[in-house]
């Protein structure tokens, strides 16, 4: 199996040109394809690499243009953190076991300093950790929250995998890790305490496993089926009901199309140089009768202009295409440099809503640009007609589906060419063809010039009334702020906007009659802090007012916060839920202490829910940044379209290291105690703000009727076990009564004295009485206190639990994670201070010897002495 992945770097051309050219990425690159190819018995390897190299470099003769590659479909990112301490090698991977990750991001500093070859070990090594991530959607072995835990012969054990690495439990002496000490003990638990830390020996004899620390030398192997350390509570085990690493990729579809090789050594590398130009579209507008129904023509200009007015950034070339049975060019490609051009360009969109349809006049007609922006309201069966052509030209379409009748072959299309796919419904109340162009705009690696929805509003009027509200600009963004208020009938709403320090905005507006659209640019820099907008609805006819407040970043040297939102699937089977994601990041560092609201909208119906970090129902790893739900209030067949808001809240929301699939941070290695490194440092909390995104779109099939299937409630996948005194403590985040929304109707949990019993037969495993525990609502956290009969609890006790959920019709979940509970009296571990000083648990024992016999002789020869001296008073003592 053959591997093609896609490098980019966002990082200066200064800086990083000889790093692609000549410098460490080539080597780590051919490092990681060889180490890959031992690592997978001689599966697979790296056979191409495809660097998309920034515009703005300079061009070289050996560059070639690139055709569906772009920064958003990479498989590996590097770019700069725009934070101190971010350059953790990582993977975004939100996914279950055996699902792909989104992508690699590796920084410049990581690739260039060699201080990281001692906190990660080897950049190839690192590589391939990730690529295993990324592709197979394997999980870490090591675990910081639970770095240690109790093993079955009564020790206790680094969380890692294989269990024959070796090493040392210690904590730093002070916050430089200058040196080591003995961990200290939980005196309730006898467990280490957060402090202590596993320091591997150098020196290693065992070679697996990877996924564990691909640092040391020895390591060359995933842990399989042999090898594998099912007991660690590490998310490889929790994700991947206790199987290896290299069990999963063998159930890869990679794994099931390869075999063996013979060579010793892979096939070179080759390395391919792409190039862009200026950001180049193409606008292509359906201006067929489809688009006289439920206002789509005027929607559609209004939203058209607002990407050419607001979104699209500057420097970029556009055209505007109109089609219907024949394509016609109304503006052919400009150079958009200030707001004139961007007028020029706004003033040649279509005005016109008749004739037939036919997708593919239109697409060839924009074919001279790479990129292009279709929007449709009408079914075309000629479509397919040219997908082969579509294929071949190398440009990128963005597919935008106007209605329900849309044609059913647009998320084929840009599914084929790399591109977005958006769908807006003919709700009156519905902001979707303005949220779809918001959509489009690339960040292309560049969060400063990312046009970003501050926020986004909406009212349904029934008569005269008023609209009234704020809108919080943070100091992440700022310049380039833009009002934009529309409306549906011909009289024209009255606007104000006030700054924060009350300066009235009101009489800057530009108002466009025709489009029924009014906008407002603030110049230079917009004030920090809550806006206020009073809207006054003059017409006394129902109608839908919408106001979207976009920006950009307010400097260029801190990146602004961020939301990317994404569905597990373009396309599903109404039998299954889907998974819902929300990443929220300043730069690659992720926020933490967000509300994020989802909203999913078809053309018959709305629902909203929210996404949550806490690790548990859909959600993978907490507090990563990534907030997850589940959807599965589906309501027929046809397009969902996604949306999401996000609020941060002053001293709430915080940055945070990026957690969960990432390269093991080692604290040091444990070789005379001396070789350490420097713990990481906390972030600090960010600024409230408000941000809107479109997450595309998902096709749903296979429904009869509109009724949703019922789903059990989702799995438990945090359950916690302690033993308190005589009795055990359990706690977990309820699930709902379907997936992860409502109330679970009741829990089976069971224990057992072995983690395979739990594992492998759960009904057999001993049944908790749960008769006093009523379910509480989903994304609670439960909590549940019992006596265990006929178990005595004692020093070295330890006991296993699985639980699950089931529904009002006792349909059940997936059992969930295995529980470990544990008693063990205080024990402190024998690790010396350093080498001159080194006191083992025999030496120790054999001093507590010695000093109790030299005790015991000292009290004897005192008893002696004494006894002797009462009988001498005795015989000299006088008679009665």
């Amino acid at each position: 199996m053959l591997y093609e992945h896609v490098l980019y770097s966002a990082k200066t051309f200064t800086l990083l040109k000889s790093v692609f050219r000549f410098g460490p990425s080539a080597e780590m690159v051919r490092g990681a394809s060889k180490y890959l190819f031992t690592a997978s018995a001689k599966r697979f390897y790296i056979k191409d690499v495809k660097i998309l190299i920034p515009a703005t470099w300079e061009t070289q003769p050996n560059y070639a243009r690139p055709k569906t590659e772009s920064y958003s479909e990479a498989d590996v990112i590097i770019a700069a953190p725009y934070m101190n301490y971010g350059n953790d090698p990582y993977t975004l991977q939100y996914g279950g076991c055996g699902e792909a990750g989104r992508y690699i991001h590796l920084t410049p500093d990581f690739l260039i300093d060699d201080k990281f070859l001692q906190i990660y070990g080897p950049r190839e090594r690192v590589l391939v950790h990730e690529w295993a991530h990324l592709r197979w959607g394997v999980y870490d072995e090591y675990n910081e929250d639970k770095p240690f835990y109790f093993a079955p012969d009564k020790s206790f054990e680094a969380t890692r995998c294989s269990v024959d690495i070796t090493g040392i439990m210690a904590e730093c002496k002070d916050p430089q890790c200058s040196g080591i000490k003995p961990c200290e003990v939980d005196q309730v638990t006898g467990s280490p305490t957060k402090k202590c830390q596993f320091f591997p020996d150098k020196k290693q004899r065992t070679t697996s496993s990877i996924m564990f620390y691909q640092g040391l030398n020895a390591i060359t192997e995933f842990c399989n089926q042999d090898s594998h350390n099912a007991e660690a509570p590490n998310m490889q085990n929790k994700m991947c009901k206790s199987r290896s690493v290299w069990e999963v990729i063998e159930q890869s579809k990679d794994f099931k199309a390869s075999v063996p090789m013979n060579e010793n050594a892979p096939p070179p590398t080759t390395f391919t140089y792409l190039q862009g130009g200026d950001r180049v579209i193409c606008l292509v507008l359906d201006v067929s009768s489809n688009m006289m129904i439920s206002q789509r023509k005027e929607r559609l200009q209004q939203a058209a202009e607002l990407f050419i007015l607001q979104f699209i950034e500057t420097g970029s070339f556009l055209g505007i295409v109109q089609f219907n049975s024949e394509g016609k060019i109304l503006q052919e490609l400009t150079h958009i440099e200030d707001d004139n051009s961007r007028i020029t360009l706004a003033n040649h969109l279509p005005n016109l809503a008749e004739g037939g349809l036919n997708i593919c006049e239109g697409i060839r007609t924009a074919f001279r640009v790479s990129r292009i922006v279709l929007a449709t309201a009408g079914e075309d069966n000629g479509l397919t007609s040219c997908m082969s052509e579509v294929k071949e030209s190398g440009a990128i379409i963005h597919t935008i589906a106007i209605g329900p009748s849309a044609a059913k072959e647009l998320e084929v299309l840009s599914g084929i060419t790399g591109g977005l796919q958006f769908s807006a419904t003919d709700s009156p109340d519905s902001n979707g063809l303005i949220d779809a162009f918001a959509g489009i705009c690339s960040t292309g690696g560049h969060f400063f010039n990312q046009t970003i929805q501050v926020n986004k509003i909406k009212k349904k009027t029934q008569g005269k009334d008023w609209l009234n509200g704020t809108v919080s600009v943070d100091r992440t963004v700022g310049n380039d702020t833009v009002f934009v208020v529309t409306w549906e009938t011909m009289a024209t709403p009255a606007i104000y906007v006030f700054s924060p320090s009350g300066q009235d905005y009101s009489a800057d507006f530009v108002l466009d009659m025709a489009l029924k659209e009014s906008h407002l640019k603030i110049p230079g820099t917009a004030e920090v802090g809550d806006w206020h907008y009073n809207i006054d609805i003059i017409n006394a006819t129902s109608q839908t007012l919408t106001m979207t407040v976009t920006s950009r970043a307010a400097s260029s040297s801190q990146p602004p916060v961020t939301v990317n939102a994404y569905m597990n699937k373009n396309s599903a089977n109404a039998q299954s839920p889907i998974k819902v994601y929300a990443e929220v990041s300043k730069g690659y560092l992720p926020v933490l202490g967000a509300k994020v609201t989802a909203f999913i909208e078809s053309d018959t119906n709305k629902e909203e829910f929210q996404l949550l970090d806490n690790g548990a129902g859909a959600d993978i790893i907490k507090n990563d940044g990534v907030y997850s739900g589940y959807f599965f209030k589906f309501n027929g067949n046809g397009r969902y379209s996604l949306k999401v808001k996000v609020q941060g809240s002053e001293k709430v929301t915080k940055l945070s290291f990026r957690k969960g699939a990432r390269a093991y941070y080692i604290p040091g290695y444990h070789e005379n105690g001396r070789e350490l490194h420097t713990p990481k440092k906390d972030l600090g909390s960010e600024p409230g703000f408000t941000r809107t995104t479109s997450g595309g779109v998902l096709v749903v099939t296979g429904m009869t009727g509109s009724q949703s299937p019922n789903f059990p409630p989702c799995q438990i996948t945090d359950l916690d076990a302690n033993i308190e005194g005589e009795q055990v403590s359990l706690s977990w985040t309820a699930p709902g009564e379907h997936v992860d929304q409502g109330t679970a109707s009741n829990y089976e949990i069971r224990m057992s004295a072995t983690c395979k019993e739990l594992k492998d037969h759960f009904e057999n495993a001993i049944l908790i009485n749960m008769s006093g525990l009523v379910p509480q609502e989903a994304g609670k956290r439960e909590y549940f206190a019992f006596k265990p009969e006929g178990i005595v609890l004692k020093n070295g006790t330890i006991i296993y639990f699985a639980a699950r959920a089931a529904d009002t019709f006792s349909i059940k979940a997936d059992i969930s994670n295995i529980a470990q509970a544990t008693i063990m009296l205080p024990y402190i571990p024998a690790v010396p201070e350093d080498p001159e000083s080194t006191i083992d648990i025999t030496s120790l024992a054999l001093i507590t010897v010695f000093s109790i016999i030299g005790i015991c002789i000292i009290a004897g020869v005192s008893m002696c002495i004494t006894k002797r001296k009462q009988r001498r008073r005795r015989r000299t003592a006088p008679a009665a």
